[in-house]
């Protein structure tokens, strides 16, 4: 037997110089014979990878009161002793709606295909350094903007 584990774990920044992290590690036992089979066992990591990154990501986006969309019941659950509980029906102190897990995605999609610093844009234009930390509204507007400005700057043609 092949004993495969894999690992993901993300730390995001919130206000006044705070954090929250999650972290998982799959182990799983494989068949030996993945190991003469390349392709095979890239793709069974990559699976694994994949669902690591995808549950940090949910627990992330539950413990700042996101919605995940996982349908698992597990959305709401905070992680366990980061001091920040969910928030109840994904509103910020100030009452707005925090942005959607599904924004939060598309923005660093867009801003990783179209290479553009993410953080250092939002830091610059609404004070924060995370794309949850936006609202709904802003996020929207954001992508908006950007999907706008990557349709203008190659003349309709793609790479």
């Amino acid at each position: 037997m092949l004993k495969l584990n894999v690992g993901f774990t993300k730390k995001v920044g919130e206000a006044n110089y705070g954090s929250r992290g999650a972290a998982v590690n799959l182990e799983l036992e494989l068949d030996s014979s993945l190991v003469g089979d390349a392709d095979r066992l890239k793709e069974r990591i990559r699976q694994l990878f994949g669902l690591a990154k995808t549950s940090v990501e949910e627990e992330l986006a539950a413990a700042a009161g996101q919605p995940t969309g996982n349908g698992n019941g597990s959305a709401g659950t905070p992680s366990a002793g980061n001091g920040h509980a969910g928030k109840p029906n994904g509103r910020r102190r100030d009452g707005t709606r925090a942005a959607t897990a599904s924004q939060v995605r598309a923005l660093n999609a867009i801003a990783d295909r179209h290479k553009l610093d993410l953080n250092a844009l939002l830091t610059e234009r609404f004070q924060i350094a995370d794309p949850a930390g936006l609202t709904i509204t802003e996020a929207s507007n954001l992508i908006d903007e950007l999907k706008g400005e990557s349709a203008g700057n190659g003349h309709g043609g793609r790479r």
